[in-house]
């Protein structure tokens, strides 16, 4: 037994050592990311701790797999030895790398969400912020997944391609033909030119109204009336037309259209629909002055249309942005509906005369 320990003292010492200080590494690792999580919680309360858990998991497997090289360096032949090291400069790189990528993406991320709150609680617009957190994501962790095809000699020549001008170029032509390139394009576009923003209620061609609720590097959120989310691919939003109806001033006019039958007095349905819309807690006065002292009403009545089955009536209704604008047209319509009903007034549906010949 002395002899044992007298022929692999330093084998046992070396092992020894190495499991030592595994244990400690992975001991650090462990009371590191307690810190890290207790300090995100602190400085960004709320935010999720997903990437420091994957961080953590990554170190530890880096100790045990350098452990295990470690320990297998000394039972292989000295031939091998030499493949030996380099698996662990290997391996040692590919964590370090992986590692700075994750804590480099995560505190970026970080950062925007944090500013992107605080611009949402100034009430500024966050829209940009927003683009530039997954443009900042995408490239940091593209820079770490070439910086660890670097480490592979059959895949450095793609990595140093596409990290050089040669690279950006060929990706550019490789991802022309498809709609990615395009969508990120059309992402820039709205960021740049700023046909809406997040929070504006846009229509989007005759299909989808809703609410911008974020702007992604492929695609738009749409939440419409339904609380449904609609993803519209960026290039297919620029193509399209949009009807912006917060973008500048954001008071508008609705239409308040109605029919009555053609033996119904127009003059009464007339005051009918005006008073109606008047006495709205929604209605918007947007006479001018001279219009004011000159008598003009509030609300603008007219007869539009001869149709077939009926006389067509429409009001002019004003408010201060477009959901009060809904919400005039939708109360009016049953309020007027009461009043025609009560003054005799009626609204006519479509008739049809059929004939049959003997």
């Amino acid at each position: 037994m002395i002899e044992f320990l007298n022929t692999y003292k330093f084998d046992i010492i070396f092992g020894v050592i190495v499991i030592a200080i595994i244990i400690t590494l992975r001991f650090l690792t462990n009371k590191l990311h307690r810190w890290l999580k207790k300090e995100q919680q602190e400085r960004f309360p709320g935010e999720r701790s997903k990437p420091l858990s994957l961080l953590k998991r990554i170190l530890n497997t880096l100790w045990l797999v350098l452990g295990l090289i470690a320990l297998t360096y000394l039972v292989v032949d000295e031939s091998k030895q030499t493949v030996l090291v380099d698996n662990f400069k290997l391996a040692l790189y590919l964590g370090v790398v992986l590692s700075l990528t994750i804590i480099a993406a995560t505190t970026t991320n970080m950062w925007f969400q944090n500013d992107i709150k605080k611009r949402i609680a100034t009430q500024q617009d966050p829209t940009s912020f927003k683009f530039l957190r997954y443009l900042a994501l995408v490239g940091i962790y593209f820079i770490g997944i070439m910086m660890c095809l670097l480490a592979f000699p059959s895949l450095k020549g793609v990595a140093q391609t596409a990290l050089g001008g040669a690279g950006v170029a060929a990706l550019v032509v490789g991802l022309a033909s498809q709609e990615a390139l395009s969508n990120v394009i059309g992402g820039l576009f709205i960021i740049a030119f700023k046909p809406f923003k997040v929070g504006d209620i846009v229509a989007i061609g005759d299909s989808v109204t809703g609410s911008v609720t974020d702007i992604t590097l492929r695609h738009t959120v749409i939440r419409t009336w339904k609380n449904r989310r609609i993803i519209i691919p960026n290039a297919v939003i620029n193509k399209a037309n949009i009807e912006n109806f917060d973008l500048d001033e954001q008071k508008c006019c609705e239409y308040i259209v109605i029919g009555i039958s053609y033996d119904s007095d127009v003059d009464l349905a007339k005051q009918i629909l005006r008073e109606e819309c008047e006495k709205h807690p929604f209605i918007l006065d947007n006479r001018t002055e001279e219009q004011k002292q000159e008598g003009e009403p509030m609300i603008r009545t007219a007869l539009i249309e001869f149709g077939d089955s009926a006389v067509v009536l429409r009001a002019w209704a004003w408010a201060e942005n477009y959901s009060k604008s809904i919400a005039i047209k939708r109360d009016v319509f049953e309020t007027v509906k009461k009043r025609f009903h009560n003054e005799g007034i009626e609204i006519p549906f479509p008739h049809r005369t059929v004939v049959v010949k003997q």
